[in-house]
């Protein structure tokens, strides 16, 4: 079966770090580009960061810009999202999702179910 699955959210302080973790089971990563992505109650979803199929190209949203490192280790057949300087806003489930190219990568066809991430005092 195909899936992917996310992993490593939690509650943490405003201003600390987080690091999720997007594994895949069933297919190759190395052929996918890589999203992460994140729903806030009431808000509609938001795309965060992309990773090329390489690694070679990455993309940011511009409020995680400078805070957020997507990464991927395809040995592991996983990316990774590091989350520093965490802020309230930042709350949310995160899902990541997989499609050949970033371009693409609202309409994914493979989505995980979701790793909820809390930032508060």
């Amino acid at each position: 079966q195909l899936q992917l699955v996310e992993s490593g959210g939690g509650l943490v302080q405003p201003g600390g770090s987080l690091r999720l973790s997007c594994a895949a089971f069933g297919f190759n990563l190395d052929y996918y580009a890589i999203g992460w992505f994140r729903q806030a109650p009431g808000k509609e979803r938001e795309g965060v960061s992309c990773i090329s199929s390489s690694g070679g190209i990455t993309k940011y949203a511009d409020s995680v810009k400078g805070r957020f490192t997507i990464s991927r280790d395809n040995a592991k057949n996983t990316v990774y999202l590091q989350m520093n300087s965490l802020k309230p806003e930042d709350t949310a489930v995160y899902y990541c999702a997989a499609e050949p190219i970033c371009a693409a990568i609202a309409q994914a066809g493979y989505w995980g179910q979701g790793t909820q991430v809390t930032v508060s005092s």
